[in-house]
């Protein structure tokens, strides 16, 4: 029995050293219910009284031996596998870092910010307005009322037969007036909603910019030179800029304000339809029944209003022809600016 012990003590140790990964394996085998050490210690029956405590101090012994050499090679394991880990993980703070790109803002956002800084420059402040509108501020009460022509004219978004998407920033105007006396200087944007067909200059969602000034003696030369001043300082002192006469419903009298096609310089393509000329503005002097219908006195007060897209501003500035770039979300396109 001695020199069972003695072989198993020597096997197991043996077994312990060479291993790299399983020593509970090799736990079960000599120290566990059915191992080898249990197996010779069941046979210590046969042993006379004086050998039992001898062969048990031995059996102990050996047992303690294996047990702490399973420790020993368990926590050498443990380093090992910590130190490949280390070593696997390690950084060399030398090695240059992996570029992580930048946004930037939206050449639209651009655009925008800059109109708001030329306005601001002449004494404008900004007023908000929701998108989601009433009938009554986006046509009735800028002299547009539930018959007038002029509806036939806006393809409008309703969502019910009072509440709609707004087809342009003029309803902020009415409620400004409406809760804030003359003099008055303010500038709107924000989205508004068409229902127009996808074309290269038009789609049914675009950005809108318009300007409203309110006091008591405002002519058109006040309209023509605010306007000259943003056309120069917007686009440089060379800038062609042609006023028409026109109609708008919520001005009287009224204009277009076009600026020479930025495609082919004035001399006509599909862009400008061959005109020479892209229409950004559309102004006039706010109508009489406009302000009557905010509660301003047009006997007092008069005033005048413009409105631009800024999608077209951008497409003259950056020299675009396709306003669908500015919703696709292509990157090639985006990060040119």
């Amino acid at each position: 029995m001695r020199e069972k012990l003695a072989r198993i003590r020597a096997e197991a140790l043996e077994q312990i050293h060479g291993v790299n990964a399983d020593l509970e394996q090799i736990k079960i085998k000599y120290l566990g219910k059915k191992g080898e050490l249990t197996a010779v210690l069941r046979g210590m029956g046969e042993l006379s009284a004086e050998e039992r405590p001898i062969i048990g101090q031995l059996a102990n012994e050996i047992r303690t031996d294996i047990e702490e050499a399973i420790n020993e090679k368990a926590q050498e394991l443990q380093e090992r596998a910590l130190d490949c880990k280390l070593k696997a993980e390690k950084l060399d703070v030398t090695m240059p870092g992996k570029p992580t790109p930048v946004g930037h803002l939206h050449p639209l956002t651009k655009v925008q910010r800059e109109l708001e800084d030329i306005f601001i420059g002449m004494g404008f402040s900004i007023a908000e307005g929701p998108e989601v509108e009433l009938d009554y501020y986006n046509f009735q009460a800028l002299n547009i009322p539930v018959n007038h022509p002029a509806r036939d004219t806006q393809d409008t978004f309703y969502i019910t037969d009072n509440i709609l998407l707004r087809s342009q920033t003029s309803p902020v105007q009415v409620r400004t007036m409406e809760h804030q006396k003359p003099p008055s200087r303010i500038i709107s944007r924000g989205r508004v909603y068409r229902s127009d067909s996808l074309e290269s200059t038009l789609p049914p969602l675009f950005q809108q910019l318009e300007g409203l000034v309110v006091d008591r003696v405002m002519t058109m030369g006040d309209l023509k030179g605010t306007l000259d001043v943003f056309a120069k300082k917007m686009f440089g002192e060379s800038t062609k800029v042609r006023f028409r006469p026109h109609h708008f419903p919520f001005t009287e009298p009224s204009a277009e304000v076009d600026v020479s096609c930025f495609v082919c310089g004035g001399r006509g393509c599909r862009v400008c339809k061959g005109e020479g000329w892209i229409e950004i503005l559309g102004a006039g002097m706010v109508h009489p029944f406009v302000l009557s219908n905010c509660g301003i006195d047009p006997e007092v007060y008069s005033g005048f209003a413009f409105g631009l897209g800024i999608e077209r501003i951008a497409m003259k500035k950056y020299g675009i022809d396709d306003i669908r770039l500015f919703y696709e979300n292509d990157e090639r396109f985006l990060d040119q600016f």
